[in-house]
C-alpha cells in the first residue's frame, strides 16, 4: 500500500509515500520493511524492494546511508538495491525513471520539484536536521546546482512524527532557545511540521507551493513504522521520480 501525491501541474513527477502493510518481512519488521540496516532478513528486504521497484516502473533505485547530516548527492547513477555505498541525507536528479529513496520511521521525507518538471530532490529530515536548518540548506544546494530559483520550486512533506508525539522532556537540552516558539510546554512536544514549513519558506519557496501529508507515524500504528513507538522496527520507503511516460 502506497500513498501517492501529485504536485499541481506536474503530472510527470511521481511522489510515493510508503506504508508498512504489503511486504513479506516478519516480526517487528512486518511487513513492508525496505531497510537493509535495521536487522531484518536481507532476503525479505530485497523482495520488498524489488516488488516496489517493479510496481513503480523504476529504472534505478538510489538511496543513501542516512546519517542525519547535511550532504546532498546529485545525479547518482549506480543503483544500490542490495548495497548502500554513499552517506548523506539528500538526493537530487534530472534523470527520468530514477527513484530517489528516503527511508523513514518518524523522520520527515521532503520532496522538491522544479516547476519545469526537469529537476527533483529528496531530503531526509529528522529533528536534528530541523535544528541544523537542513530544509533551508537542502533547497539552497538544490537550486544552486541546477541554477534554478527557489521561487520556482514546489515542496511536499510526507508522513512523520506529528506535533502530538514529537516529545522532548528537556527542551533546553536538545534545542536552542530560538526554536522555543515551536515547543508546546503543555504536552512537551515540538511542532516539527510547522518548523519545516517555515524553514522551506525561509529558503525562498512560496507558501502556496508548500504541501504536506499530516499523518503522524507514531499514532497510526497500522499504517507506519515508528521508532519512537517501537524502537526496533522497519522503515517505510518514500520515493520521488520523474516519469518516463504516462502516469501510473
Amino acid at each position: 500500500m502506497n500513498i501517492k501525491f501529485s504536485f499541481p501541474g506536474l503530472n510527470n513527477i511521481i511522489c510515493v509515500f510508503g506504508t508498512r502493510p504489503g511486504g513479506q518481512s516478519q516480526g517487528p519488521y512486518a511487513a513492508n520493511n525496505i531497510s537493509l540496516e535495521v536487522g531484518d532478513d536481507p532476503q525479505n528486504v530485497l523482495a520488498n524492494r524489488k516488488k516496489l521497484k517493479q510496481e513503480l516502473g523504476l529504472n534505478k533505485w538510489i538511496e543513501l546511508k542516512q546519517i542525519h547530516g547535511l550532504d546532498i548527492h546529485f545525479d547518482l547513477d549506480e543503483e544500490n538495491l542490495q548495497e548502500i555505498k554513499n552517506e548523506g541525507d539528500g538526493l537530487a536528479t534530472q534523470k527520468k525513471g530514477t527513484g530517489l529513496v528516503i527511508k523513514t520511521a518518524d523522520c520527515q521525507p521532503i520532496f522538491l520539484a522544479h516547476k519545469s518538471g526537469r529537476f527533483i530532490a529528496a531530503l531526509h529530515c529528522g529533528w536534528r536536521g530541523n535544528r541544523a536548518d537542513f530544509p533551508v540548506i537542502g533547497v539552497q544546494k538544490f537550486c544552486a546546482h541546477y541554477h534554478i530559483s527557489p521561487a520556482e520550486v514546489l515542496a511536499v512533506r510526507g508522513p512523520s512524527l506529528g506535533p502530538c508525539c514529537a516529545e522532548f522532556l528537556d527542551f533546553s537540552q536538545h534545542w536552542p532557545q530560538e526554536f522555543a516558539p515551536y515547543f508546546n510546554p503543555e504536552n512537551q512536544c515540538m511542532n516539527l511540521w510547522a518548523l519545516t514549513r517555515d524553514q522551506l519558506q525561509k529558503a525562498g519557496i512560496r507558501p502556496e507551493n508548500i504541501f504536506s501529508l499530516d499523518l503522524c507515524t507514531r499514532c497510526l500504528e497500522e499504517l507506519f513504522f515508528s521508532y519512537r513507538r517501537e524502537k526496533i522496527c522497519g522503515r517505510q520507503a518514500n520515493i520521488i521520480y520523474i516519469s518516463q511516460g504516462n502516469r501510473i
